[in-house]
């Protein structure tokens, strides 16, 4: 360890000389080390797209990674994945209690800012570690399809198409040169299967990945199923090849 780091990277409160907090880093670094959530935009609705690795004698007929907040709202997470269930849990109450006081469907970009103002307060008080998990928000308000993401270090940003967890920097730079705003549902779900399995080590088969849609034309959150991903997979594998190499 650096002298500079020593002492440093143990209290949350505590900025290094070079202006620092390395437990902050430390949780981003845990959200990189997880496996790949991709997210994507698109003028049909929302597409959020996780890689799950279920042991062989596991049950693996839900999903561990990706949630469902509220009728329109759904999450992709990255990184510790208990720390997702209890963000998750927070928003559901949160945009539950905004339909009983507001008498309308929270805005995604309401939650966002919510769960990220939710970290930022665990970057400043001792006691406590930040979260360990950037998660993906998406959802459909008014027939518009909104996409965010937040980090451990409290920021929320809006995107058009994003990826986080192990390999996302590459996952992100392939997104950049292949989206297109005018994407619809179906290419939107075979850019995020191409994304996942750029980053996978796994080129084979779909048993570890899990999709989620929010359509604009309900307005509603709901699973995809297998044989939607198995054709959305292949044609990835045929648009999109890719080599490691």
């Amino acid at each position: 360890m650096l002298p500079a780091q020593q002492g440093y990277d143990r209290a949350i409160t505590v900025f290094s000389p070079d202006g620092r907090l390395y437990q902050v880093e430390y949780a981003i670094e845990t959200v990189r080390r997880g496996s790949i959530a991709v997210g994507v935009k698109c003028k049909d609705g929302i597409v959020i797209a996780v890689e799950e690795k279920p042991r062989k004698l596991q049950v693996s007929e839900n999903p561990q990674k990706i949630f469902q907040i509220d009728d329109h709202v759904g999450v992709a997470a990255a990184g510790y994945i208990p720390d997702a269930r209890s963000q998750v849990d927070n928003a559901r109450f949160f945009s539950q209690s905004n339909k009983m006081i507001y008498d309308e469907a929270v805005e995604v970009e309401t939650i966002a800012k919510h769960l990220a103002d939710q970290c930022q307060q665990y970057t400043q008080y001792a006691g406590v570690r930040p979260y360990g998990v950037a998660l993906i928000l998406g959802g459909v308000v008014n027939n518009t399809p909104e996409l965010f993401l937040t980090d451990p270090s409290g920021t929320y940003i809006s995107y058009d198409a994003i990826a986080i967890g192990s390999g996302s920097d590459t996952v992100t730079d392939f997104l950049e040169k292949t989206y297109k705003d005018n994407l619809t549902l179906d290419e939107a779900s075979v850019l995020a299967s191409a994304g996942i399995y750029l980053s996978s080590d796994d080129k084979e088969g779909t048993n570890h990945i899990r999709m989620a849609h929010i359509k604009t034309g309900n307005g509603l959150y709901e699973l995809v199923s297998d044989d939607k991903i198995v054709s959305y997979a292949n044609t990835a594998k045929e648009k999109y090849p890719h080599d490691k190499n």
